[in-house]
């Protein structure tokens, strides 16, 4: 894609946590904030994930580009901290991240473990409100705040399981922080983009199975990719949706609004 004759995201600088390769949907933001001019701050979560992250960084001319393991603790102040640093501020934060483990995620919610409820609420939900917390003082001009959402939060989607509860969680403190920071010019926008081809999806039973059917149902006639929900999030971050907080988009081909 074409960088714009009139890059509106200039001199926005723009953490985005969750790229795990190309395929994110992560990636997919950094990438359109990177288009339309904004500088990033990219994490990877470990030192595995850390040769298939440093070059897609690279290639977005990033300048902060570290580990982040939202369960370690002091990673996330840690983040932060280096951003006041070298910035002395921040515009756009992305939460891209979830996790629940294995056997938890692929059996029904009666059998999930309250263990592995606990860490699939506080990996995919309470760190943004941690990273929400950290990031308002450095957005001193207003900024927007992203968390990737899906349908399963609102309806029903077999085999979600676990993870359905636990993102309308996330809608949920994203609706509370939007009210919240609103007075500080700071928006906040659950994002909820269709299934995706993505190392997260593929620990969902019977995937393929979802994007097939998916595919068949949606009005556009076609599953959406990860620039769709970039561009989408890069929009929501310019100044043409300045009053807009709150209300989860979806970025799915029009999906939701079958039967």
């Amino acid at each position: 894609m074409p960088t714009p004759h009139n890059p509106v995201l200039a001199g926005k600088k723009a953490l985005v946590v969750g790229i795990a390769n190309e395929h994110s949907i992560a990636y997919g933001c950094a990438h359109a904030f990177h288009t339309l001019g904004a500088q990033l701050a990219i994490t990877y979560l470990n030192d595995k994930a850390r040769p298939h992250v440093e070059p897609l960084a690279q290639a977005l001319a990033a300048p902060i580009v570290l580990p982040l393991d939202v369960e370690k603790e002091g990673d996330i102040e840690a983040v932060f901290r280096v951003i006041e640093d070298t910035w002395g501020r921040l515009d756009i934060v992305v939460h891209s991240i979830a996790f629940a483990p294995k056997a938890d995620l692929q059996g029904g919610l009666l059998t999930c473990s309250a263990e592995g409820f606990k860490r699939a609420m506080d990996v995919s939900c309470h760190s943004f409100v941690r990273m929400a917390r950290l990031a308002a003082p450095l957005m001193n001009e207003g900024g927007t705040m992203f968390a990737m959402s899906y349908h399963g939060a609102q309806k029903v989607v077999p085999n979600y399981n676990v993870m359905g509860p636990v993102k309308a969680a996330l809608e949920a403190a994203c609706r509370y922080l939007a009210y919240e920071l609103g007075p500080q010019g700071i928006r906040v926008h659950p994002v909820s983009p269709g299934p995706l081809k993505t190392r997260a999806a593929s620990g969902l039973k019977d995937f393929d199975l979802l994007l097939n059917e998916v595919a068949g149902r949606a009005p556009v006639g076609e599953l959406v990719d990860i620039d769709d929900v970039g561009f989408a999030c890069a929009y929501l971050a310019t100044p043409y949706a300045r009053r807009l907080t709150g209300q989860t988009l979806y970025v799915d081909g029009g999906v939701n609004i079958m039967a």
